[in-house]
């Protein structure tokens, strides 16, 4: 570049021209909203705002798309085709560098923002186009309908011979966390049906579609990585044994709640709830990626049902899971918010046990993430966790001088000041009304002596009193 101050000021359409014969320049210029894009999402994992109802999944589609780095680079690579390709071998470069799989999510928003503003130079030329497009209606839905899954399965299918290199970018869009959450939230859904129905795993096309995706997109790393673009094929004993044995779980749930509604009964055996796992589930979370996948999703959702009996004998199998998947940041920030829903759990000793010593603490001092999240969770459920835990807690967790990061040792000075702050300012107790406040007229009985009128505490709410048939009118206060 001869002229950069030249350059500076150009209209962006003319440095869309200089970027087409100059990749490194266009590269500088991307790079930075690239960490930008990866900052946001890490920031929005690690949000100190716990919550069931709002997390990293609950912005649309179309309200992503809106995003400041989306929108930058839509308007940088303008109707470009070739700089349109650049941004996607940027994606799959740093996808492969990184493993970070919100590179994925970014070449999904990128394509589909370019379809928003009918770009349809690049949108006719992706051949991923109309697949990510049937997609983003699927997660904008959290659900995958029968009439969706055909046309996925019909873009899968129609994939040609001498055309396998496209499986590579159909697997980076799959791998996106958005579209994994929205299938695997499908696939759970179609196995309550399937006990409902009486009806094995096997027996469900849409359950296989599914299962056929998720496989797809776990496996886009290798595909990419390795350049042999042939679909994973997908494991018999993934539908075959772990499926039916998660299945047993949901049951042995469902059998215990229901006898537990029995009326009592003098020769009846008390029945105790199940603690041990059944092999080829726990084997299956250690071995096979999809199989962990719906086995985190499944805990997600007993401990969304409050099913405090359910998330405890699952949480032991947590701690050894397929590429340590359970502490991954997406499943812990889902996990985190979940337990707001279990808060008053937090008082029981043998809760907290299985909660911290049992999972979270099992590799927060190997894994910062995973103290970070711990952080996170008694942030904001401190108030509910037992006195003498959260003591023990917050020595266990005080960030040592040299190895931990300032994100931890932030995130424990809030903590700290929270609960210092609470000490110097406890809860005042509640004052006695004041005598000169209106009160609304309440009808008395003229029988009732001066004494019962004084009140002993704040009421809540004055109703009038019913007034007896055989007493007078009352007399207004």
């Amino acid at each position: 570049m001869a002229d950069k101050d030249l350059y500076k000021v150009c209209a962006v359409e003319v440095k869309r021209q200089i970027w087409q014969d100059n990749q490194a320049l266009f590269g500088d210029e991307v790079s930075p909203l690239l960490k930008q894009y990866i900052v946001e999402k890490e920031n929005a994992l690690f949000s100190t705002d716990l919550s069931v109802l709002h997390n990293f999944f609950s912005p649309s589609p179309k309200t992503r798309r809106q995003g400041e780095v989306v929108l930058k680079l839509t308007q940088m690579i303008g109707r470009s085709v070739k700089l349109y390709d650049m941004v996607l071998q940027f994606l799959r470069t740093l996808f492969l560098r990184t493993r970070n799989v919100h590179y994925c999510t970014l070449r999904a928003e990128l394509l589909m923002s370019l379809h928003d503003l009918d770009v349809s130079e690049i949108c006719s030329v992706d051949p991923c186009h109309k697949f990510t497009w049937c997609l983003d209606a699927c997660i904008r839905e959290k659900f995958v309908d029968a009439k969706r899954a055909r046309e996925l399965q019909g873009f899968l299918d129609g994939v040609k011979k001498g055309q396998e290199q496209v499986l590579g970018d159909l697997s980076m869009i799959l791998c996106d966390p958005f579209a994994t959450n929205t299938l695997v939230l499908s696939t759970v859904r179609n196995l309550q049906e399937l006990v409902s129905q009486d009806a094995l795993p096997r027996d469900s096309p849409d359950l296989l579609l599914q299962l056929r995706m998720l496989s797809l997109g776990q496996g886009a790393w290798d595909m990419i990585d390795s350049q042999v673009f042939k679909e994973p094929r997908l494991e018999l004993d993934l539908v075959t044994k772990f499926l039916p044995s998660m299945l047993a779980l949901v049951v042995d749930d469902y059998t215990f709640n229901v006898d537990q509604k029995l009326p009592p009964m003098e020769d009846k055996v008390p029945v105790t709830y199940p603690s041990s796992l059944p092999e080829s589930f726990t084997k299956a979370l250690q071995e096979n990626r999809v199989a962990c996948e719906l086995g985190l999703y499944y805990i997600l959702h007993i401990t969304k049902q409050r099913n405090k009996n359910a998330l405890q004998r699952l949480l032991p199998a947590l701690v050894e899971t397929y590429n340590d998947m359970a502490f991954s940041d997406v499943f812990l920030h889902l996990f985190t918010g979940s337990f707001t829903l279990l808060s008053d759990e937090f008082g029981a000793e043998e809760f907290c046990n299985a909660v911290f010593d049992g999972f979270f603490l099992t590799s927060f001092s190997s894994k910062e993430n995973v103290h970070r999240h711990i952080l996170r969770l008694i942030l904001h459920l401190h108030h509910k966790i037992l006195p003498s835990r959260l003591e023990s807690l917050i020595k266990t967790l005080e960030p040592s001088k040299q190895q931990t990061s300032e994100a931890v040792k932030e995130l424990y000075t809030q903590l700290m000041e929270k609960l210092d702050s609470q000490k110097k300012s406890p809860a005042q107790p509640a004052e006695p009304p004041s005598l000169d406040l209106p009160l609304h007229t309440v009808a008395v009985p003229a029988a009732v002596p001066p004494a019962a009128l004084t009140p002993t505490h704040t009421p809540t709410t004055l109703t009038p009193t019913p007034t007896p048939a055989h007493t007078p009118s009352p007399t207004p206060m």
